[in-house]
C-alpha cells in the first residue's frame, strides 16, 4: 500500500515500563498477531536490534514499527514505538512519547508497581495522554492482579476497571489490549493540507546511506522525491526513500498525517540533523517548527581517552555520529597531564555511561580509556553569577566564588515493609533528609529522600538491592543545587600536585577519599632511591600522608668484622648520597597509576 493511511484509523502509541515487566515480549506478540512477522521467522525480543541489548537483556534504544491489524472487520495502521524501562534511558521514553497519542502502561501482576512505573507514569500523564494500564503476567501462580487494582488507585489515581488483563508470553487477552488501543487512544490530529510538518524524533547514520531519520508526520504529506527543508539546521535535501518499519524498511512512495516512518535524504554532515527539528517543504508556503525537545541535563560526567594518543580525531567523529542516535550525550574536548587528549562526557547515569562506552568500543573499534565519574557542581561567584563546573580542574582560585553548590535529588524508594530500617539507615549515612513515607499496600511502602547525587551514582542501588533481598526500587527527579560543606582535594606527590587526581568532595568525607587515592597510589608508583611522601591536602592543610619507601641497598654487606666506625661511615655517606639525590631527583608517576586511581571501579 502506497498512498497515506487514513488519518482516523491510526494510532500511535508507546509501551511504558519498569525494567523486565515484559514491553519487549508484547511488542514481539503485537509483530505475530497482526502478522509483521512469520511464527516461523519470530525470535525473542526482535525489535531489541542491538547485540547489547540481547546479551544484557535490556532495552537500550526505543524502537519503532507499523502493524496493520483487523479490528471489528476494519484495518487500523498501530504506529507502535517499544521504549526502555531504566531510569537512565527515561530521556528515550520522554523522546518517544511526543510521537505519540497514547501509552500502555505495563506493570508486573505479580511484582506490582515499581518506582519506574511511576516516573514513566507520570511522564505521560504529564503531557495529557492517554494512557491505559495493562496488568501484564496474569498467567503467573502468584499473580495478584486484584491487589495491584488497589495500588493502582492508591499510587497513580487510576480506576482499577481501566486496567487490561494479559500475559504476553502466551498471548493470553491481546484482543482486549487492542480493542483498548483502538477505543481508548485517539486518532492522530492534523491537516493534510497544511504544508508539510513532520517532527524528528531519532536518527541513526549508516555508513552506506548516510543519515537515516525517524519521522512523525503532523500536517501535510511527504512524497519521494521532493525537497525538504530541515528548520533548525537551515538545509535543503532530497527525499532519495521514505518508508515505514514492518519491523524491517520497507519503502513507500509517501507518508500522510499521522504517520510514523524513515526518511533517507543522502545526509553526510551529521551537524543538520538534530532530534526534535521540524522538517517542512523546502519551496513555497513553510510550517511553523514544532516544539520540539527539552535539553537532556547530564547526572553524571566522566573523561574519555583514546589509549592510543593519534586517535584524538577517531574518538571526535565515534562521538558525534553516537550522539545522532542518542543526543542525550554531551561532549566538550579536555586535556590531562596524565591521559592526553580526550573529551569530558555527559551522561544520564552509570548505566548510560557504561552502554556508551561498549557501543563506542564495538561499534568503532577504538580502545578507550574511561576515567571515575563525576557530578557537576554550582558556584556562586564574587559578582553574584553562577557558574556549572563539570570537574575539579575547573575549580577557579577560592577568591573568586563564595560558595560552592552540589547537585541533590529527591529520590523514590518502592520496597517491602520488612526492609524500612535497613533503607532508612543506608539513606541517612548518605547525608539524606527525610522526606515522607506512603503505604502502597500492606506489605510495600514507598520512602522519598532528600540525597545528594554524588552519594547515589555509586554504590547506591547495590546496597539497596542488597538491604530489600532485590525487591527494591529506586527513581529519582531532575536535580538541584543547594549549597553544602564542599572542599577540594589536592594530591601531591613529593610536594608536587597533580591535576588530574584533585576531587570535590563533602569535608566530612575528605580525609577518607584522600587516604583511598593515596593507597592506590602507594601501590602503583615504583619505588625510588628515596622515600617518596604522598599527600592529601585541603588549601594548604595536610588532611592525609602515606609514604613510599626507599630502596634500600645493603651498603655494609661486604664489611666483615671490624670497628663499627667504619659501618657508620658507610651508611652516613649513602644517607649523604640520597638526601642529595631528594634534592635533584624527580619521581617518575607511570601512567598506570594516574588510572588506576581515575578509573571507575
Amino acid at each position: 500500500m502506497t498512498r497515506p493511511f487514513p488519518p482516523e484509523r491510526i494510532r500511535n502509541f508507546s509501551i511504558i515500563a519498569h525494567i523486565d515487566h515484559g514491553k519487549s515480549t508484547l511488542a514481539d506478540r503485537f509483530l505475530e498477531v497482526t502478522g509483521a512477522v512469520e511464527l516461523r521467522k519470530s525470535t525473542e525480543q526482535m525489535l531489541d536490534s542491538m547485540d547489547l541489548e540481547r546479551e544484557r537483556g535490556i532495552t537500550i534504544k526505543a524502537a519503532a514499527v507499523a502493524l496493520i491489524a483487523k479490528i471489528d472487520g476494519l484495518d487500523y495502521l498501530l504506529n507502535l514505538i517499544d521504549t526502555p524501562g531504566h531510569v537512565d534511558f527515561a530521556y528515550e521514553v520522554e523522546k518517544s512519547l511526543q510521537a505519540c497519542e497514547g501509552a500502555l502502561l505495563l506493570i508486573d501482576a505479580a511484582q506490582g508497581i515499581q518506582a519506574q512505573t511511576v516516573a514513566n507514569a507520570m511522564l505521560a500523564l504529564d503531557q495529557d495522554m492517554a494512557v491505559i494500564p495493562v496488568f501484564n503476567k496474569c498467567d503467573l501462580p502468584h499473580a495478584r492482579p486484584d491487589e495491584i487494582g488497589e495500588e493502582l488507585e492508591h499510587v497513580l489515581l487510576l480506576e482499577r476497571e481501566s486496567a487490561v488483563r494479559c500475559s504476553a508470553k502466551t498471548g493470553q487477552g491481546l484482543d482486549d489490549v487492542l480493542h483498548a488501543i483502538v477505543e481508548r487512544i485517539p486518532a492522530p490530529e492534523g491537516d493534510p493540507e497544511k504544508p508539510l510538518r513532520a517532527l524528528i524524533f531519532d536518527a541513526k547514520y549508516d555508513e552506506y546511506r548516510g543519515v537515516i531519520v525517524y519521522l512523525r508526520i503532523v500536517d501535510g504529506e511527504i512524497h519521494k522525491g521532493e525537497m525538504v527543508r530541515m528548520i533548525g539546521a537551515g538545509a535543503d535535501y532530497e527525499v532519495l526513500e521514505i518508508g515505514k518499519f514492518t519491523p524491517k524498511p520497507v519503502p513507500y512512495s509517501s507518508l500522510g498525517v499521522g504517520e510514523t516512518g524513515y526518511m533517507i535524504s543522502n545526509i553526510k554532515r551529521l551537524q543538520d540533523i538534530r532530534v526534535g527539528d521540524t522538517v517542512t517543504v523546502a519551496k513555497g508556503k513553510r510550517a511553523e517548527p514544532l516544539a520540539g525537545y527539552r535539553e537532556p541535563q547530564p547526572m553524571v560526567w566522566c573523561g574519555l581517552y583514546p589509549t592510543n594518543a593519534g586517535e584524538f580525531e577517531e574518538l571526535r567523529t565515534a562521538l558525534n555520529t553516537l550522539k545522532l542516535n542518542d543526543s542525550s550525550i554531551m561532549f566538550e574536548p579536555e586535556s590531562s597531564d596524565a591521559l592526553g587528549f580526550g573529551f569530558r562526557c555527559g551522561f544520564l547515569g552509570l548505566l548510560h555511561m557504561e552502554i556508551v562506552q561498549e557501543r563506542l568500543e564495538r561499534e568503532t573499534g577504538l580502545d578507550v580509556v574511561q576515567t571515575a565519574p563525576t557530578v557537576p557542581f554550582e558556584l556562586l561567584l564574587s559578582d553574584g553569577s553562577t557558574k556549572v563546573i563539570h570537574s575539579p580542574g575547573e575549580l577557579p582560585d577560592p577568591t573568586r566564588w563564595q560558595e560552592i553548590r552540589e547537585p541533590r535529588v529527591v529520590t523514590h524508594l518502592i520496597l517491602p515493609a520488612e526492609s524500612i530500617g535497613h533503607v532508612m539507615k543506608l539513606c541517612a549515612e548518605r547525608r539524606g533528609s527525610f522526606q515522607r513515607q506512603e503505604h502502597l499496600s500492606p506489605t510495600r511502602v514507598m520512602l522519598t529522600w532528600d540525597l545528594p547525587l554524588s552519594e547515589i551514582i555509586f554504590d547506591f542501588y547495590d546496597k539497596l538491592k542488597s538491604s530489600t533481598r532485590g525487591y527494591g526500587t529506586m527513581n529519582y527527579e531532575a536535580p538541584r543545587f543547594e549549597a553544602a560543606k564542599l572542599v577540594k582535594v589536592r594530591i601531591l606527590v613529593a610536594g608536587t600536585e597533580a591535576d588530574a587526581l584533585s576531587t570535590i568532595c563533602h569535608r566530612d568525607v575528605a580525609e577518607k577519599r584522600g587516604r583511598v587515592i593515596l593507597r592506590k597510589l602507594q601501590k602503583e608508583i615504583p619505588r625510588h632511591q628515596f622515600e617518596v611522601a604522598l599527600q592529601a591536602t585541603i588549601g594548604g592543610k595536610i588532611i592525609a600522608r602515606e609514604s613510599i619507601r626507599a630502596l634500600a641497598k645493603n651498603v655494609t654487606a661486604k664489611c666483615y668484622g671490624g670497628d663499627i666506625t667504619r659501618k657508620r661511615k658507610l651508611l652516613s655517606k649513602q644517607k649523604e648520597g640520597k638526601k642529595r639525590m631528594k634534592n635533584i631527583g624527580n619521581v617518575e608517576v607511570p601512567q598506570k597509576a594516574f588510572l588506576a586511581v581515575l578509573q571507575s571501579e
